[in-house]
């Protein structure tokens, strides 16, 4: 096994719509290029011992308010909740709370330069990390090439039709993609040294790595918009998870973006494939001398191999084009960019794709 093949590289991945060209380009040349808006799970019930704070940041990261409010503000951290990490390298915006006996040191967030208080209510619970449906994006990619409009609308067609691959992008593999490599290393030798949190980190990294895989080999073998007989699918409507055991009676639901094949997360308990879809898995494992029983120290969980492209919008700006769309919570905007564009959104970024 060469490790070489355990450091993340977006580009050696297929494309959905690789017959078509991309618009090229780049996107982050401005803080504006990149707007993200937190959609809530859940909005803020009117009572309750938590305030809810709905506020806007620029050139921040999410860490850098939550530090702010426990070093300035005198909030414990542990009370403190957020339902995902924003970007700094944009305009994002998104709830946090924390007790509302701390209510009145609120204005004391707007004293952190590039913060805004945007909305405010009370709720019964503190907010949880993976309380949101997903994020609303809206980014600009300047520099294109002729006829950038038409073509990236040819894109989003084919994608509105068969759903976004759901690749984990650059954000999920650290600087230079070789945190899969480390996370190997302690999923085959042992528990190591290091913190659990950067244990976990690090082997979720190379669970992402064989996810990445896995959607690749399918789309390669063209069953990717397809169930095949062992494969656990998840209903998009409801998040529903069952096993197929009649590929032909669920293919045309397959077809309508009705339902999708999952990929596997791998750990202790989660929801194991049967049959062909099993093998298809078991290929993957192979390529890195990996098993199952690697990963008994996870959890283990199902990812969907693709989600529809929902709220899509494409215009015209100066300069270039400016994309907008809905990603439910844990996919990529890179997943869908590099589509569009055709390579590697990140590589001249200089950070990762703002995502939960």
């Amino acid at each position: 096994m060469n490790p070489d093949s355990l450091i993340f590289d977006f580009d050696r991945y297929p494309y959905l719509t690789a017959d078509l060209p991309g618009v090229g380009g780049v996107i982050r040349s401005r803080l504006e290029d990149c707007v993200v808006t937190e959609v809530p799970a859940y909005e803020p019930g009117g009572e309750g011992e938590h305030l809810y704070v709905f506020f806007e940041k620029r050139g921040l990261t999410t860490r850098q308010v939550f530090d702010h409010l426990v070093q300035v503000m005198r909030i414990p951290e542990k009370s403190i909740g957020v339902a995902g990490l924003k970007d700094k390298h944009a305009v994002t915006r998104q709830w946090l709370s924390f007790p509302a006996r701390y209510q009145d040191r609120l204005p004391q967030i707007e004293e952190l330069e590039g913060v805004r208080i945007l909305e405010t209510g009370l709720h019964k619970n503190k907010l949880g990390v993976g309380h949101l449906r997903g994020n609303r994006f809206e980014i600009v990619i300047r520099d294109v090439l002729p006829n950038a409009l038409s073509t990236a609308r040819s894109v989003l067609n084919e994608l509105s039709r068969h759903g976004v691959p759901n690749y984990f992008g650059p954000q999920r593999f650290g600087l230079g993609g070789r945190n899969p490599l480390r996370g190997y290393e302690l999923v085959t030798r042992g528990k190591g040294r290091g913190r659990p949190w950067l244990k976990k980190f690090l082997i979720g990294s190379l669970q992402s790595l064989l996810f990445n895989d896995w959607l690749a080999l399918r789309l390669e073998r063209g069953i990717y918009g397809r169930v095949v007989r062992g494969d656990i699918a998840k209903k998009h409507a409801t998040r529903g998870e069952f096993l197929v055991e009649d590929p032909e009676a669920e293919n045309p639901r397959a077809a309508a973006l009705e339902i999708s094949a999952t990929g596997p997360l791998h750990g202790r308990k989660y929801f194991e494939t049967q049959h062909e879809a099993r093998e298809i898995e078991d290929e993957v494992l192979r390529r890195y001398e990996l098993a199952r029983e690697n990963f008994r120290a996870r959890k283990g969980a199902r990812r969907p191999i693709r989600f529809p492209l929902e709220d899509a919008g494409l215009e015209e700006v100066e300069g270039g084009l400016r994309l907008s769309f809905f990603l439910p919570k844990g996919a990529y905007a890179t997943s869908l960019l590099r589509e569009v564009m055709k390579r590697n959104p990140e590589s001249d970024a200089g950070e990762p794709d703002p995502a939960e």
